[in-house]
């Protein structure tokens, strides 16, 4: 029996639904269709048991090849099972869960798991037809649903706490410790403010991991302060969407670029980081630039659209992360930041950095 939870029954539901309406709609910032934007699709190639399958559009049969035998399926076939594994999935209330109607119709067309095998964050890949270049791009994709909880664009960890130093502030023994008990819902926002209103100073330092600092430098050599700027706006005020908090920082200024012209330094520089996270980046490895096989994401919607953001398209993608990401708190006693500690006689905090997609 096969169980899984919403995000990977998803993965199945995405390739029924493809296979279905034999094109790939592009989607916009709002998560909405762009209009007069679609790519028919012509395959979709999956690997399965060390197999690879090719699941080819032929008028209204798909085609499937790859196993013993080459198999004949009606379209209308998969339009139904997207239908029913549509309606489970968002009707099931518990974690984990299996289908057994859903598993009949796998097994006859060499589907034997949840989640393709690969080495890479590739989740599905489609061959297409570009109408407007006349070529037939291979486009790797990673599934995003939002049928199940909102995932994570970047994990948080101890590679991702940022560092900075406390200044102009003699905080006792005894006030520092009260300031380190603060315990409530918003208790880092609430020590933040307890050493501002001392008189005190955040300053940015480094980050806790050279290779994340070095990774960020890669990609934009100011991105390591930038970003320092945006989590202690985040930890500091009400604000979580990267809309908002870049929107905040770019009028603030911090880093003094020249903004005579209207120059978007902070919207392109995030957006650029945003898309390396997307595409590969991690901050415990050491990032060569060179992207996964994925190039974009497929948006599993609650309607149970299916939308495409590739960097084969790229403003479309990078305006699609931008707009629906969010700074989001972790453990701060399991990745170790949020509390005022010292070092050689300097009072120092630190704070972490963590992305979650609104939706």
């Amino acid at each position: 029996m096969i169980t899984g939870n919403k995000g990977e029954w998803s993965e199945i539901y995405t390739l029924f639904k493809l296979l279905g309406d034999k094109q790939l709609f592009l989607g916009n910032k709002e998560i909405e269709k762009l209009e007069g934007f679609v790519y028919p699709i012509l395959r979709v190639l999956r690997t399965e048991n060390n197999n690879d399958f090719e699941y080819s559009i032929q008028d209204e049969i798909i085609l499937i090849s790859g196993g013993e035998e080459i198999l004949k399926i009606e379209i209308s076939k998969f339009k139904e099972n997207a239908e029913f594994l549509l309606k489970k999935i968002k009707d099931n209330k518990t974690r984990t869960f299996s289908i057994p109607e859903i598993e009949t119709f796998m097994a006859s067309i060499n589907c034997m798991s949840l989640k393709a095998g690969s080495t890479t964050k590739t989740d599905i890949t489609i061959v297409v037809h570009d109408q407007r270049t006349n070529q037939q791009p291979t486009l790797g994709f990673s599934i995003k649903s939002q049928l199940g909880h909102p995932s994570t664009l970047l994990n948080a960890g101890k590679t991702t706490n940022f560092i900075y130093k406390i200044s102009r502030t003699q905080l006792n023994a005894s006030t520092l410790e009260a300031i380190n008990l603060m315990s409530s819902k918003s208790k880092i926002m609430d020590r933040i403010d307890a050493v501002l209103k001392s008189g005190g100073q955040f300053d940015f330092v480094k980050t806790e991991k050279q290779i994340f600092s070095n990774n960020l430098i890669l990609i934009d050599s100011k991105l390591p302060e930038i970003l320092a700027q945006i989590i202690y706006e985040f930890y500091s005020s009400k604000n979580s969407s990267l809309f908002d908090l870049v929107k905040n920082i770019s009028l603030k200024n911090p880093l003094n670029f020249d903004v005579s012209n209207q120059h978007k330094f902070y919207e392109y520089k995030i957006k650029r980081f945003l898309t390396d996270i997307a595409l590969g980046m991690m901050p415990s490895k050491v990032w060569t630039g060179q992207y996964d096989a994925t190039g974009g994401y497929l948006i599993v919607k609650e309607n149970g659209n299916v939308l495409c953001y590739h960097i084969y398209n790229r403003n479309e993608f990078e305006n699609y992360l931008f707009n629906n990401t969010k700074l989001d708190t972790a453990s701060s006693n399991r990745h170790n930041f949020g509390s005022i500690y010292q070092e050689d006689g300097e009072l120092y905090f630190k704070l972490n950095l963590q992305i979650r997609f609104i939706k």
